[in-house]
């Protein structure tokens, strides 16, 4: 890590009228609050276990309090998704808003209600050299694409703007271009000027100027930067994605947008009121046809600039559904309308900004949609309301709370119900042993190969479930895969007879798409039925290894199997691939073929080698990181039961530092009637 040594304090990011950021977040209390409640058992609990229980209830205290729920934004461009963006955070002018897309970068905020002001700071990380090299030697995807379909006008175009982009990177930069590659940059502060230096090329970078070492200094390299605030209007950390979008010359950050949506639970796409969602946008559904609709959100932002909202934003609405479900996109995708213009307002206190007539058109709009309570706190409220900030953080709510925040209580439930069916387990077999001294001792020699065949069994047949589940996918992935290209190379074939060789042909890979993604929809359910079943057999072996070694007797006592993790959308279908350019190198490759055998066989070999890699990362790094995921669920579960039988058998024994507090606490009245009260409380969790 290199830490850049110009690192200073400055001004943390503020507001006007920050308090209106909890407005919209009344939805998420019921997760708050039983997420507080959960919290104060495991409190509990840690107060009654050993201090290796201890540390186990602290562990799963800190997983539930620093929660971070991410979403990720991509959208049109001049559709104002960074002003949005901006808004949502509570600072009007921290991330610069008019920026050109091909170098812009993933940006990720931060927010937390539990950091302290000081505790601000911002981190940049760089393109690694082999990143830069793809850029520079193939000129990105796009270079590759149009060096494997023989167009080398294209291509040299694509090589003269990489020389470019790398000399004014070089006249930027010096002498620390090549060692600045793969490093990272951390400062102690946030402000504006930083965070320009980083995302954003200045219009003077050709002039020695101020400017131009200030403004997009490092903007080429630049691959994320990672932005900490402290947010305390908010009731949750939270974690907002700004993206550079799917327009990219060279379809280098294409990818890291896909891996940022991959990375989130929630998608919000930020569509212009004036231009909507139309066929030119195919890339922007593509990205989002692959995400369940229920994790994308769709934002149409500036209606301010509508002369008729009342009238006009169900025309745009009806337009939006009709596009999305003519090509194929998330049909049931949630539409808020919203206004970037009017939210900073309001938290800039900028009450005149908006004229009279607009104000009155919005509002009457807003009265319609039921968007306006009965009563307002002033004209910085109406702005807000009428922003449609308040709807978004109400959509975020309801989402996170029925899915990543529902799916971590039900985590930690298991696992500190499981802990405190450990200690009970532990009271049972101090409290039988200290009432009868004449008890012979616990055969517990044995105990390290008993668990150790629990745990080589259960790994062993996670592995099988995913060999099997990962040579199924494959087999799938290749059917469709050949399939597809059968029948567009049969399709060429038959244009090329109808209409000959100077017809243009074009042909949709949406079909693609679709056979790969039911394949890995299919892998999916397999694969999380297979770890379930796994997850669910040990946590019953681990039951009976209980009864056997230490005789629990109470008939509710087992063990709680975690769930098996979740499947994540195959983002990836959405890159672009050739069939998805319908631009100049195309027409130009078409008119350069000459012959039936030389379209066919060419096609075929550029379709599949722009197939290829898709095809290779789901079976290949997709596959394996579910397989990963479901493993590394069984090992913590593995290594949670084995520290907690341990526990168990030092108590017994009496060999804990901690046996004497067990002996003379865990046998009385009031603490076993805690631990049950503790336990009832779980269990309401966990079901």
């Amino acid at each position: 890590m290199n830490v850049d040594a110009n690192i200073s304090a400055g001004a943390s990011p503020g507001t006007e009228n920050a308090e209106l950021l909890s407005l919209g977040f009344e939805s998420l209390q019921p997760f708050i609050q039983r997420s507080l409640d959960l919290r104060q058992t495991l409190v509990r609990l840690g107060k009654l276990g050993d201090k290796a229980t201890n540390r186990a209830a602290r562990k799963l205290h800190h997983q539930l309090k620093n929660a971070e729920p991410s979403v990720t934004m991509i959208g049109q461009v001049k559709a104002g998704k960074t002003s949005l963006v901006n808004a949502m955070v509570g600072v009007p002018d921290l991330l610069p808003a008019d920026v050109n897309p091909w170098t812009s970068v993933v940006t990720s905020l931060h927010m937390s209600p539990h950091a302290a002001p000081e505790d601000n700071r911002a981190s940049f990380r760089f393109f690694d050299m082999e990143e830069w090299g793809r850029l520079l030697d193939r000129g990105g995807r796009i270079g590759e694409l149009a060096a494997r379909a023989g167009a080398e006008d294209e291509l040299e175009k694509v090589r003269e703007q990489v020389v470019e982009m790398r000399e004014k990177s070089r006249k930027r930069l010096g002498d620390k271009f090549e060692m600045l590659l793969g490093q990272q940059h951390e400062y102690n502060y946030i402000d504006g000027d930083l965070i320009e230096r980083y995302v954003c090329l200045g219009d003077d970078f050709e002039d020695d100027t101020e400017t131009s070492q200030t403004q997009g200094r490092f903007a080429d390299i630049t691959k994320s930067a990672q932005l900490f605030m402290h947010r305390p209007d908010l009731p949750m950390p939270l974690c907002v994605r700004d993206t550079p979008g799917v327009n990219d010359t060279f379809m280098i950050r294409e990818q890291i947008t896909i891996r940022a949506i991959r990375e989130s639970r929630i998608c919000i796409v930020v569509l212009a009121a004036h231009q909507a969602l139309s066929s030119v946008d195919l890339a922007l559904i593509r990205m989002i046809a692959n995400v369940k609709s229920r994790e994308v959100i769709i934002a149409v932002n500036r209606i301010d600039e509508l002369s008729d909202p009342k009238t006009q934003i169900p025309e745009i609405r009806d337009s939006i559904r009709q596009t999305l479900i003519d090509h194929n996109g998330p049909e049931d995708a949630q539409i808020i309308f919203t206004s970037a213009f009017c939210a900073n307002a309001a938290l800039m206190g900028q009450t005149d900004i908006l004229d009279q007539k607009a104000l009155n058109a919005l509002s009457d709009w807003a009265k319609d949609e039921g968007l306006l309570p009965d009563q307002l706190g002033g004209i910085e409220e109406l702005l807000w309301r009428l922003s449609g900030l308040p709807a978004i953080y109400a959509a975020l709510s309801e989402r996170i709370s029925e899915g990543m925040g529902q799916e971590l209580l039900d985590r930690v439930a298991k696992s500190a119900m499981n802990l405190a069916n450990g200690m009970s387990a532990a009271q049972q077999v101090v409290s039988r042993r200290d009432d009868d001294v004449d008890l012979p001792p616990l055969e517990l020699g044995q105990m390290d190969d008993e668990i150790g065949r629990v745990e080589q069994g259960a790994i062993a047949d996670m592995t099988e479930v995913f060999d099997a589940a990962i040579e199924d996918f494959h087999k799938r992935l290749e059917r469709s895969h050949r399939s597809f290209l059968e029948r567009a190379t049969g399709s060429l074939l038959q244009h090329l007879d109808t209409h000959g060789e100077d017809e243009l042909w074009e042909y949709d890979p949406t079909g693609l798409r679709i056979l790969m993604r039911t394949a890995y929809q299919v892998f999916g359910r397999n694969a999380q039925r297979g770890t379930k079943l796994v997850l669910t057999q040990t946590a019953q072996d681990y039951a009976a290894l209980y009864h056997r070694l230490f005789e629990v007797s109470d008939d509710d006592f087992g063990i709680e199997a975690p769930s098996a993790p979740r499947i994540p959308s195959p983002v990836l279908l959405g890159q672009t691939i050739a069939l998805d350019l319908k631009g100049t190198w195309w027409s130009r490759w078409w008119h350069k073929r000459r012959g039936y055998r030389s379209f066919a066989t060419e096609f075929a070999d550029i379709i599949k080698a722009e197939t290829d890699p898709i095809v290779e990362a789901l079976r290949g790094a997709h596959a394996e990181s579910i397989r990963d995921a479901a493993m590394e669920v069984l090992q913590e579960f593995l290594a949670e039961q084995r520290a907690i039988l341990a526990r168990i058998a030092e108590q017994a024994g009496g060999q804990s530092s901690d046996v004497g507090t067990m002996l003379d606490e865990s046998t009385s009245a009031s603490k076993r009637a805690e631990l049950k009260q503790a336990i009832d409380s779980l269990t309401g969790f966990a079901a």
